[in-house]
């Protein structure tokens, strides 16, 4: 792709998009031959014994004739039948595939309920990026999937551009507390027992898709055209206000900044444990007991995850290596927020972290940074910098009038870098071909941007 702009093959996958590829970053994750339209996950979740059973209905229709095909499902889990359309049919379950073979072939076009039962005891995948997926807590669980974790507790297709709406429903003990995506539907309690449904309507990608247990109180931060709400061990309900009573304004800025807000609520979850860094999914955000001490000292993740709503969770990069558009945008919403706040501008930010780039030189384009550095924080800093370039460029005005026109084209969809371009080159009548070749093309960093 460096130098070969005029060339690009311009991709914009939708969650109609007759097929996709796999993802050189991730190869054995994802399934080729069908699209899946939603997944109804029935969960049975024990706390003491981290004991999971499930029966998953994936609706989905192939796009090519099956005689057979796949579905990820980590091979900690155990399979206990398959069903097509109502019918057994017969399965292989091995390194992390669930290869399902139909009594009859699928043709081009049709379309199949794949009802898998399975159980076991969840536990997070290794990758290159350390173990995701489902973790035991001390006193509950939760999901941390990205990039391709959400098959350590239910068979899918992980991969980002298989986006599908999700019905979740989970059983556990009353005293626990159950979030997952989307809305409550219902919630009843039986025999010691409480069963949750959450309905998402809006398609997610899998990676995205949570379940988070514990025994948690539920604040109503505030309850106007966007909820938002907490969830949060009782013991740090005297932190809470310090550290995340800036929320509710946050949507509000946000909001204006990056236009409505794509979901019916926004939740964070303050887990018991201590985690290393919060994490998003679509609806809610999870952080550990040490973001919630009582001061603003992490306000900047909390601007970041809620972010991510917009930039990640409703616009979702079709291919890993765009990163960036996830990363750069939401660490870009922390120095908005900032200078919104009170603090730091937003050219202060991106000057300070200017000198830190500069100081680590990488070899690699923000465009495409290999599977090994995408999480990197150069990654974080360098696509912010991309953004207030940009800004710089084509001035305030047509800068936010672009970013709300992306959320707004692509809300629920995927994305590439080469549709931001394209979307950019609508803006303004300035030329921009120098920023994308210097700042996302070109692995050496650029001088630091001016006005013009």
């Amino acid at each position: 792709m460096p130098g070969k702009l005029g060339k690009t093959a311009w991709h914009t996958p939708t969650l109609s998009a007759a097929s996709h590829e796999l993802d050189p970053y991730l190869p054995g994750s994802g399934n080729l031959g069908y699209r899946v339209s939603r997944y109804d996950l029935d969960l049975e979740y024990r706390v003491n014994s981290n004991r999971l059973n499930g029966t998953v209905v994936v609706t989905a229709s192939s796009y090519q004739p099956l005689d057979r095909f796949s579905l990820d499902l980590a091979s900690g889990m155990r399979v206990e039948r398959v069903m097509i359309n109502g019918r057994r049919v017969r399965y292989r379950h091995r390194t992390g595939k669930l290869t399902i073979t139909p009594n009859t072939p699928i043709p081009a076009g049709g379309a199949m309920m794949v009802e898998v039962r399975y159980g076991g005891n969840p536990r997070p995948v290794r990758t290159a990026w350390g173990t995701v997926g489902w973790e035991e807590l001390e006193n509950g669980a939760l999901c941390a999937n990205q990039p391709n974790g959400a098959h350590s507790w239910f068979p899918c297709d992980d991969h980002p551009e298989a986006k599908a709406p999700f019905r979740i429903e989970v059983t556990t003990d009353a005293p626990y507390y159950v979030l997952a995506n989307g809305r409550l539907i219902s919630q009843r309690r039986r025999a010691g027992q409480t069963t949750w449904v959450y309905e998402q309507v809006e398609p997610m990608a899998t990676y995205l898709a949570a379940v988070q247990i514990g025994q948690y109180e539920r604040r109503t931060m505030v309850d106007g055209p966007v909820p938002v709400h907490a969830l949060f061990p009782p013991k740090l309900a005297p932190r809470l206000e310090g550290s995340f009573g800036r929320q509710p304004q946050m949507v509000q800025a946000f909001t204006e900044m990056f236009g409505p807000y794509p979901f019916p609520a926004y939740t964070s979850l303050i887990t018991e444990d201590d985690l290393e860094i919060p994490l998003e999914s679509q609806g809610f955000s999870t952080f550990g007991a040490n973001h919630c001490d009582g001061t603003r000292d992490h306000e900047r993740l909390v601007a970041h995850e809620l972010a991510h709503q917009w930039f990640g969770n409703s616009v979702t990069v079709a291919r890993w290596r765009d990163i960036w558009l996830h990363e750069g945008f939401a660490c870009y919403a922390e120095w908005l927020w900032s200078q919104h706040s009170g603090g730091k501008s937003a050219d202060e930010w991106a000057r300070h972290y200017y000198a830190k780039l500069a100081a680590s030189p990488v070899r690699v384009p923000l465009a495409d940074p290999g599977a090994r550095d995408m999480f990197e924080d150069w990654v974080y800093k360098r696509g912010a910098m991309t953004l207030h370039a940009l800004r710089l460029r084509i001035g305030d005005g047509d800068f936010f009038a672009l970013i709300r026109r992306w959320t707004e084209k692509y809300a629920y969809r995927c994305v590439t870098t080469e549709d931001f371009i394209a979307l950019a080159s609508t803006f303004t009548t300035a030329p921009l071909g120098d920023i994308w070749r210097d700042w996302l093309f070109t692995p050496a960093l650029p001088p630091f941007p001016t006005m013009r």
